[in-house]
């Protein structure tokens, strides 16, 4: 693997490090080689993170999200992460980066994250399967499952389980959906434009959802997302 030396390093960064470059923790080297505008091997992107680097951005991430990553009712709602799909994990953080999904506090945490960190922690959540919090209106719970698992053919709304999956557990770049917070869910569909896929030259999966949330309407919606909000 091709080392950056100390010097090297030194001049880069315009510091200087009491100690040697491998001691200089990967999440740092690697945003700050990246800021300066050189090129890093793919190798070196994927330099995987040490324990105590992960630990400390799962103390972040946590910070909001809660430890076990099952989300938090509030104004904004914050999402669950707990069980979400890899894939569409880091493919949000990229669109965060790349500002295809606009939210000035995750392009923030995200762009300094490596694509070993970003992996390492989409496969800490991926791993966690804590309760669902609940809350929702549960007199919506059998209007919302309906409409997950057939759709609204007027309405040319396809059965959301088609993507979804019959479990609501997401597959590959499709997210988990099972345990979400009805309040986030509900606020995500009816801004979706505001948000997602703001980049017409870097198309996404969000685009599949763009008409879909624009076709439900708010009462619809909410049935869906308490219908998901119990979803283990």
């Amino acid at each position: 693997m091709r080392l950056l030396q100390f010097s090297a390093w030194s001049l880069i960064c315009g510091l200087t490090f009491a100690s040697p470059i491998w001691a200089v923790p990967a999440e740092i080297l690697t945003h700050s080689v990246q800021a300066k505008g050189i090129k890093l091997t793919k190798l070196e992107l994927a330099i995987p993170p040490s324990a105590r680097d992960l630990q400390a951005k799962l103390e972040y991430c946590q910070l909001c999200h809660q430890p076990s990553g099952q989300g938090v009712r509030g104004v904004p709602p914050i999402p669950r992460l707990a069980g979400q799909q890899i894939e569409y994990f880091m493919n949000q953080l990229r669109a965060f980066i790349e500002r295809r999904r606009l939210h000035p506090i995750m392009f923030n945490v995200a762009h300094f994250l490596s694509p070993a960190m970003q992996r390492a922690l989409a496969e800490h959540f991926r791993g966690l399967n804590p309760k669902p919090i609940g809350g929702a209106p549960k007199e919506l719970v059998a209007a919302g499952k309906k409409v997950y698992e057939e759709g609204l053919p007027d309405a040319d709304v396809p059965p959301c389980a088609l993507c979804h999956g019959p479990e609501a557990k997401g597959n590959g770049p499709f997210p988990r959906l099972a345990g979400q917070l009805n309040d986030y869910i509900i606020n995500k569909l009816l801004n979706w434009g505001k948000e997602r896929g703001q980049d017409p030259d870097k198309r996404d999966t969000s685009a599949i959802m763009q008409p879909i949330a624009h076709s439900l309407t708010k009462t619809q919606i909410e049935a869906v997302a308490a219908y998901l909000n119990y979803r283990e």
